[in-house]
């Protein structure tokens, strides 16, 4: 009997440091959190760290090789389901049941042509917990931001969109680039890359812009590069059209230029999927060099490819 109090008592013990272990680091906010009409001012000068928590008010984290960041769990949250363009474990429910673990991704500053000055300030969610460990190869770091203007001496708010979609691998997206697409108009894209442990890392160009009233995927490029392959890769780079009297949703011209190589069928050395405009020659030639362009305009919703790319080969072998 007395064995079966112990145990029950152990158990209890057990459950009760769980529970109070999970309370210290994860602090318990309201589903206001994710209100899109929040409101916020910030003093110049700007801190992103400060203002970050001002966001998300859960416990901050320092641990070392700047891994800070804050866990916070929202209970009477309402989830909503994001893309993971990994495509591999499933989208994501956000907030996330476990909790949620918020870094700061990236803080980027610009002015408009009047000299109106804001900050993109752009925040990476994973699953919280108290290591701050992120894991999973194919599951994206979910991407948010948070918009601000300069007002005199402060900072306000103008969106807040807590999510968008989530890129990269073991929870950890990409830093995302600015870019301007149209007279003061701005945009941000995301260069996606992954892959399994030893296998080609394919990798994708995603543009995200304002459009219906949120930051959303406007236009995804995929066969954007291609890294550690034995022998084929490819890589990629992008230019705004200015020439073609556009104000808003200015073109896109992708140049991607590369090597193909036939593999030698071992086991480190596999055929890789190739863009489309170059399966033809790679069925038939061992080796080439290639150069493909693109142009991708915006119609309707978002950007498609309009003409027929050009290809232009070099360097062949039978």
């Amino acid at each position: 009997m007395r064995l079966i109090y112990l145990v029950f008592f152990l158990f209890g013990f057990s459950t009760s440091i769980l529970s109070q272990s999970e309370e210290t680091y994860l602090k318990k906010v309201s589903d206001t959190i994710l209100s899109a009409s929040r409101t916020l001012k910030v003093t110049d000068p700007f801190n992103a760290e400060k203002t970050t928590q001002k966001l998300f008010p859960g416990k901050i984290f320092h641990y070392p090789d700047k891994n800070t960041f804050i866990n916070w769990i929202c209970k009477t949250c309402k989830s909503e389901t994001y893309l993971d363009v990994n495509e591999i474990n499933g989208d994501q429910s956000f907030p996330y049941s476990e909790g949620v673990a918020t870094r700061i991704l990236e803080n980027i500053d610009y002015s408009d042509s009047k000299g109106n000055q804001f900050k993109l300030l752009f925040f990476n969610h994973s699953i919280g917990d108290e290591d701050g460990s992120q894991v999973s190869r194919f599951t994206g770091g979910l991407l948010g931001l948070a918009k601000f203007a300069k007002n005199g001496n402060s900072w306000e708010m103008k969106s807040f969109q807590p999510a968008i979609t989530a890129f990269g691998s073991f929870s950890q997206s990409p830093k995302p680039k600015l870019v301007q697409i149209g007279e003061d108009q701005y945009a941000f894209t995301i260069r996606h890359s992954n892959g399994g442990p030893g296998a080609p890392y394919y990798g994708y160009l995603c543009l995200i812009a304002g459009f219906d009233g949120k930051y959303q995927p406007l236009m995804t490029v995929d066969y954007y590069s291609l890294s550690n392959s034995p022998n084929s890769d490819w890589s990629s780079s992008y230019t705004i059209v200015t020439d073609n009297g556009k104000k808003f949703f200015r073109d896109f011209i992708i140049t991607t230029s590369g090597t193909y190589r036939k593999p030698k069928n071992t086991e480190d050395d596999y055929e890789v999927e190739v863009p489309e405009e170059i399966a033809a020659m790679a069925k038939t030639k061992k080796e080439f060099d290639f150069v493909i362009e693109k142009r991708f305009s915006f119609k309707g919703k978002k950007y498609t490819l309009v003409g027929k790319p050009a290809v232009k080969f070099s360097k062949i072998k039978q």
